[in-house]
């Protein structure tokens, strides 16, 4: 079970978040980012896991590019059983540096709206079953309007 955010959450609350969602799925790296709308890029709210060489890459992430892109331009879940070999060209090339192989991004949803994405990686190549997807997807829409305060 995740533990609920306060109304306003801290950096660490946001933190602690993600560090639970990662351990309830069994994944080493999570990122959640929030839709800014003036721009309409993912920016970085939480991260658990991203390599430093990363960081630059998933600071900003627009809509449509990349894994989380894909699941906010998409509004539904993204998902890679093998990060490492995938072909689709979803993953930008330098995700590989993750070590992540299956790997799933959800959009955050308040109602109809666009809030963010919420993203999870396993070591190992997996394909996410349809349940564990509607509860990632129900664990970013009980945050979403949290998310919307974290600008």
């Amino acid at each position: 079970m995740i533990p609920s955010l306060p109304p306003q959450p801290t950096q660490a609350d946001w933190s602690e978040f993600l560090s639970n969602v990662a351990a309830a799925f069994d994944c080493i790296t999570a990122t959640l980012h929030r839709l800014d709308p003036s721009d309409q890029h993912l920016k970085i709210v939480a991260y658990q896991g991203i390599p430093p060489q990363i960081m630059p890459m998933i600071q900003s992430i627009p809509v449509g590019k990349g894994i989380a892109g894909a699941a906010a331009e998409r509004l539904a879940p993204v998902e890679l059983c093998n990060l490492q070999t995938d072909t689709s060209g979803v993953a930008k090339p330098d995700a590989k540096q993750t070590q992540v192989q299956g790997s799933l991004a959800v959009p955050v949803m308040d109602g109809d709206r666009l809030c963010g994405t919420l993203g999870i990686g396993k070591i190992v190549p997996y394909e996410f079953s349809g349940a564990e997807k509607t509860k990632l997807m129900g664990i970013a829409a009980d945050v979403a309007a949290r998310l919307l305060s974290a600008a």
